[in-house]
């Protein structure tokens, strides 16, 4: 049976501690269950998956394989899921009830796709929707299973304060609240007066987000608006280290990447792998070493590099220090009954959502030439676009 936690009590647990719960942000693509386990030896409390699409989830074999892997230890856990009506929410739900903590609604994605689709901030049009979406949730589970919304701040402070109002009485356990509103960018400030007025109103715990590049960033932006989380994104993307106060990936966390992808087999593309240490050796690699390490296309060349180049030496056991491990993946049992109702209405082409979404990425490709374009400062990792070189907050 999986490790199950109770988001609220964690939530109590950190106030009584005088602190706040620290979120790794949900990324497409990057939140894996891997990257997960990264992150909780390094101080995070409560991570998410990245943003699924409930249609494709229920309707798909592939989606719901590529998007959803989970271990025993895999918990604190929130399945992000970005919905338009109130039977696909529900049943994608019940599909990973079993394997999370709880779920969340995405009502803050901007992107073009998904405001096309319903999808994000779409939604905040439709209050009566919203509604329906999270009331479903709330009258079909436990109380301890916790329901979660995730939206970015409106033009004007009365409407934002006026919808967390209302999604409280919808009877939600959190809200995470982006301090950019859907038309701003990554490289905007964050709005400090209008997120700690929604703290002081808001009588359910809060979130705080965007902008956070350090530990020093994350404990300002709590005292600032007495928040009750703070959910960082692309900060930890560069540094999964950083709620434990380091400004630059420590050689412990590369070296635990390693052992970690080691130990997924073949459960962890290389793309991913890869990925994430260039992210991760930005501030550690120079320019050069940057153009060796982005033209590297095999796990063997790689660690090879990592081994001569990074580590070079080191050998400092960290088995010892290992809070969370990459133990048993477990083997996700769906309930036929709604798979097989959403498959017999599928629209999609029965690929992955990524595929679907992003048809110039292949994830298995072995192609490592990750930086041979451009990176755009965006907030693309959040949500879905259609190019993967996309930064987020």
């Amino acid at each position: 049976m999986k490790i199950k936690t109770n988001i609220n009590e964690l939530f109590e647990n950190a106030k009584r501690n005088s602190t706040y719960v620290k979120v790794c942000a949900p990324m497409v693509r990057y939140s894996k269950v891997q990257f997960r386990t990264l992150v909780k030896n390094f101080g995070v409390d409560l991570c998410f998956t990245p943003m699924i699409l409930a249609d494709s989830f229920c309707q798909n074999e592939k989606a719901r394989s590529n998007e959803f892997m989970t271990t025993m230890n895999d918990s604190p856990l929130i399945v992000q899921f970005a919905a338009n009506n109130a039977e696909d929410f529900l049943d994608a739900s019940k599909l990973i009830y079993s394997y999370a903590d709880g779920v969340d609604l995405n009502c803050g994605c901007p992107q073009r796709w998904a405001m096309k689709d319903g999808y994000g901030c779409a939604l905040l049009s439709q209050p009566e929707l919203i509604h329906d979406l999270l009331r479903t949730i709330k009258n079909n589970f436990p109380s301890n299973f916790s329901v979660s919304v995730k939206i970015r701040i409106l033009q004007e402070i009365k409407k934002t304060i006026t919808l967390c109002q209302q999604l409280e009485k919808c009877g939600i356990d959190f809200i995470t609240v982006h301090g950019r509103t859907p038309t701003q960018k990554s490289g905007d400030d964050i709005n400090i007066d209008s997120l700690k007025e929604v703290c002081e109103i808001v009588r359910i715990p809060v979130i705080g987000n965007g902008g956070i590049k350090t530990l020093d960033d994350a404990d300002m932006l709590y005292k600032k608006i007495n928040c009750r989380g703070v959910m960082v994104a692309n900060g930890i993307l560069s540094n999964p280290a950083l709620f434990s106060g380091t400004n630059k990936t420590p050689l412990s966390c590369v070296r635990l990447w390693m052992d970690i992808k080691n130990e997924s087999k073949d459960k962890i593309t290389f793309q991913c792998y890869h990925h994430h240490l260039v992210f991760m050796l930005d501030k550690i690699l120079s320019k050069k070493q940057k153009q060796e390490f982005n033209i590297l296309s095999t796990f063997q060349s790689v660690d090879s590099y990592l081994k001569t180049n990074v580590l070079n030496g080191y050998d400092y056991d960290i088995s010892h220090n290992i809070k969370c491990k990459i133990d048993d993946f477990l083997t996700c049992y769906f309930d036929d009954e709604i798979t097989i109702k959403h498959s017999s209405k599928c629209r999609g082409c029965s690929k992955s959502v990524c595929y679907c979404i992003c048809n110039k990425y292949d994830a298995n490709s072995g192609n490592g030439k990750y930086f041979s374009s451009f990176v755009i400062d965006n907030d693309g990792i959040d949500y879905m676009e259609s190019n993967m070189f996309d930064e987020s907050i």
